[in-house]
């Protein structure tokens, strides 16, 4: 029996140069690179190619020496060959002493035979190095072994039985042989889906699965925890069910989000960083999606000038996606089957829950892991701990592993564990903590017991939550579903020539009409709010950085943040003495102070907010100035925002120095604060020594040339939205009519509403024709509302709470049309009443 483990000819070579195994040879490699380097250096190394001078190298390298430079390096390959040791004795005699039994319960009582190879590090080491490990017998079939408790997985058979008998859907479980702290399982092989009616079948299954992870408070059940066996998804790890909801922040929202459906990591999970994003769900799993960061890479390896690089990776496919005409199926294209699964499995839950309550009782003792930091930063800290410098001296790696200290000061219960997480780094192992369902304590991988660090125990909390389920709940996670779906698309559309089917009919509009339509709007952004003890938040569907969609607690953000939200519902409930509407808008502002504290102590953090007018400080600072007279608020928030604004080197409307110049003249305006007016003058003068040549308005030279108040330059395309497009470029000063037919959303940023702002900029410039289009359109849109409801600028239209995208834009954009309210696309103080409004009032609508 041999044990296998990835490995190439350059890594056998280096590990039989300091005589450890070949998986051991991460923990020496960057090590011996050096030492190689520093041979090159000297003229030390003999051969004629690079390749024989790295076996000469590898075949006279002192180890005594090396070993007595680094002792630490000596310690830990000479602890993980120890593990390696004890681990696979461990695993031998358990498969000798379980063998009848597994023959009897996974192989039908036919005896496998010895193993002829073992697949180890199929997953994290924990408790010595020990993992995952697959046994592959010579007919082929392979066991696999998992060296901790699969009690819960057993139970989870049987909810998924009980779910499978009330649903009619029948869900394929895990055949498995749980023993005392151990656990034998089958081998689950991928396999195609035959048709389109199995791929459906598919996520039907995977959407009924979803309800009973939900209800079970499951987390964790990422793309290499679940395999796509044709027409079943598989589970493969369910440890981490009744995981806590652990104490992270004081964000209602937040908190919503992380007691979603969302926190079982089966929906889309999207990890962003600077070389782009990768979906890492049960649902996800991209073959070849760009890795967020860049990953060690070994240049010229194999030869005397072998070096580290940091180069950008690519992820690794998953068995997690059904594959059908040899293509991995895109999970969007299969909402409506996923979401019916769901709904009739969330049906069932709510319909027999104490059934289900009487299953989950038998839980109460199994293991469960508890997940208290990400694992890809244990991982991180393990691999970067290799560096040499600090494997000289075990003081220098402890001072690389104090990192988890300054990453808990906010956290009580991280810096409990820290002490714990250390010893558990040092050993080479990604820490472990575990808990029961009836408890509140941890336990370490040692067995050590830390008392009530817990929150709350699962149990309590998954009882609590089942009895919870129903109607209005079930319609709050068919929203998280919908939205993290649509966080797979791509960047936002702006296509002018996209339309979308309107409604037949058309509302006369008035003010009356508009006003009901505004306060729908507003009353759905109310029914979706989280609120909590010192404030109001919502969940939203928003778009990052321009590329990617991610499910999220808004932030403070004027565009797509909460103080967006907040100026619609101050300005609703200033025209209708709503004080619903006030209130919220008072709770949504809370975090404010808060958050300009942190900003003055942090920078670095300012100038990577920037002070643009719409996504950075400065479109705060807007809607902070004109909620101060709406609210009747303390000038001194918009007061501490100007303070705190930033030079910058973009131009853009958006995030840049025009969009900071009209916020400043705006919060001028409203508060007759100086240093805006200061500020204004300086980010003018700095616009106006930018040599730019873009097109568009909010990213383009025509928003630059609106903010310096002189003629737009720059063609004016077929888009016909705000951001990039005609209804801008009116904004900007141009004289064109946009197109006659509405478009496919409603939203203020690229959609119908941004349209209309630009038709109601024309009529105030006398045009009839655009007098007579607004009345049209405003008409269908009144229409559409009625028969559809709102479409926000989203993927699929998925509501969502922002401005400039979402709900609280097209819900603002009813009242400019109504009651000719500052535009907000303009930026606009309050004294900058519409007067095509006031003359409209005069003659009503056309």
């Amino acid at each position: 029996m041999t044990a296998t483990v990835p490995g190439q000819g350059w890594q056998v070579a280096l590990g039989e140069s300091v005589g450890i195994d070949t998986g051991h040879v991460r923990i020496a490699v960057r090590t011996l690179v050096l030492e190689l380097g520093r041979a090159r250096g000297r003229n030390a190394l003999r051969g004629d190619t690079p390749q024989e001078r790295f076996a000469y190298f590898c075949r006279t390298l002192d180890r005594d020496d090396l070993f007595a430079r680094y002792p630490v390096l000596a310690q830990l390959l000479v602890q993980a060959a120890q593990q390696s040791t004890d681990s696979g004795r461990e695993l031998a005699d358990r498969f000798a002493a379980d063998r009848a039994l597994i023959t009897e319960t996974l192989f039908d009582g036919v005896d496998p035979g010895d193993p002829v190879a073992i697949e180890t590090g199929q997953g994290d080491a924990h408790r010595g190095g020990r993992s995952v490990s697959v046994l592959r017998f010579a007919d082929g079939r392979r066991l696999v072994y998992r060296p901790r408790p699969i009690t819960l997985h057993a139970h989870f058979n049987d909810q998924l039985a009980w779910l499978s008998e009330r649903t009619s859907i029948t869900l394929r479980s895990l055949r498995l042989l749980p023993r005392d702290g151990y656990g034998w399982l089958e081998f689950v092989a991928p396999t195609p889906c035959a048709d389109v009616a199995a791929v459906n079948a598919f996520y039907r299954r995977l959407g009924a699965l979803l309800a009973l992870v939900y209800a079970l408070d499951g987390t964790d059940m990422h793309c290499e925890n679940l395999i796509a066996c044709g027409d079943q998804p598989v589970l493969v790890d369910v440890e981490t069910l009744f995981h806590p909801t652990l104490p992270i922040t004081d964000d209602p929202a937040n908190l919503a989000l992380a007691r979603s459906v969302q926190r079982t990591a089966l929906l889309p999970l999207v990890m962003l960083g600077d070389n782009g994003a990768v979906d890492i769900s049960g649902v996800g799993g991209d073959d070849g999606a760009p890795l967020p960061v860049d990953v060690v890479s070994w240049v010229d390896a194999g030869t005397d000038r072998m070096r580290l690089a940091r180069v950008p990776g690519t992820a690794a496919g998953r068995h997690n996606r059904p594959v059908f005409d040899g293509k991995a199926v895109e999970p969007t294209d299969h909402e409506v089957a996923l979401l019916a699964g769901f709904d009739l499995a969330y049906d069932a839950i709510a319909l027999h829950r104490d059934e289900l309550l009487d299953l989950i009782g038998a839980c109460t003792d199994d293991e469960t892991r508890v997940i208290a930091r990400p694992t890809r930063l244990y991982a991180t800290l393990l691999d970067e701990s290799t560096h040499p410098e600090v494997l000289r001296d075990p003081a220098d790696r402890d001072r690389f592993f104090s990192t988890l200290d300054d990453l808990s000061q906010d956290h009580p219960l991280l810096r409990a564990l820290v002490r714990h997480e250390t010893r558990e780094l040092w050993a080479g192992d990604i820490p472990l903590f575990t808990t029961r369902p009836g408890s509140r304590d941890l336990w370490t991988s040692t067995g050590e017991r830390l008392p009530d660090l817990l929150p709350h125990d699962g149990l309590t909390a998954v009882r609590t939550k089942i009895a919870a389920m129903g109607d209005i709940d079930r319609c709050d996670q068919r929203w998280v579903i919908r939205a993290a779906l649509g966080s797979r698309s791509g960047p936002v559309r702006h296509s002018g020539d996209e339309r979308r089917h309107c409604a037949n009919t058309v509302v006369p509009p008035d003010q009356q009409r508009l006003l009901t339509a505004a306060c729908g709007i507003g009353d759905m952004i109310l029914a979706h709010a989280s609120v909590g003890p010192d404030r109001t938040n919502w969940m939203g569907l928003e778009l990052v950085d321009d590329r990617y969609w991610a499910v999220m607690s808004l932030g403070a953000g004027f565009s797509t943040g909460y103080t967006g939200v907040a100026l619609f519902l101050a300005q609703l409930g200033e025209l209708t003495g709503g004080t619903r509407y006030l209130d919220a808008a008072h709770a949504a502002l809370r975090p404010i102070s808060g958050l300009l504290r942190s900003f003055a102590a942090a920078p670095d953090l300012v100038r990577a907010v920037g002070p643009g007018g719409f996504h950075g400080l400065g479109g705060i600072a807007y809607a902070l100035a004109r909620m101060a007279s709406l609210l009747d608020m303390d000038t001194n928030l918009v007061d501490g925002t100007v303070s705190l604004m930033p030079d910058c080197a973009e131009f853009a409307v958006v995030d840049g120095i025009a969009g900071a110049a009209v916020a400043m003249r705006s919060v001028h305006a409203e508060t007759g604060s100086t240093e805006a007016a200061r500020l204004a003058e300086r980010y003018t003068d700095q616009l106006s020594r930018i040599p730019l040549s873009e097109g568009g308005f909010a990213r383009g030279v025509a928003g630059a040339d609106w903010a310096l108040g002189i003629p737009a330059r720059g063609a004016v395309g077929v888009d016909m939205g705000w951001c990039s497009g005609v209804a801008g470029m009116v904004l900007a000063g141009a004289d064109r009519l946009p197109g006659p037919e509405p478009l496919r959303d409603m939203s203020l940023c690229h959609g119908e509403l941004g349209v209309l702002e630009a038709l109601v900029l024309l009529a105030e410039r006398g045009r009839d024709d655009a007098r007579s289009l607004l009345t049209r359109r405003t008409g269908l849109l009144l229409g559409t509302l009625d028969q559809r409801g709102p479409r926000c600028g989203t993927p699929g239209g998925v509501p969502s709470p922002g401005l400039l995208t979402g709900l609280a834009g097209i819900g603002y954009g009813l009242l400019r049309l109504g009651f000719g309210v500052p535009s907000v696309l303009s930026l606009a103080p309050s004294a900058e009443r519409s007067r095509w409004n006031r003359r409209r009032g005069e003659d009503g609508w056309e």
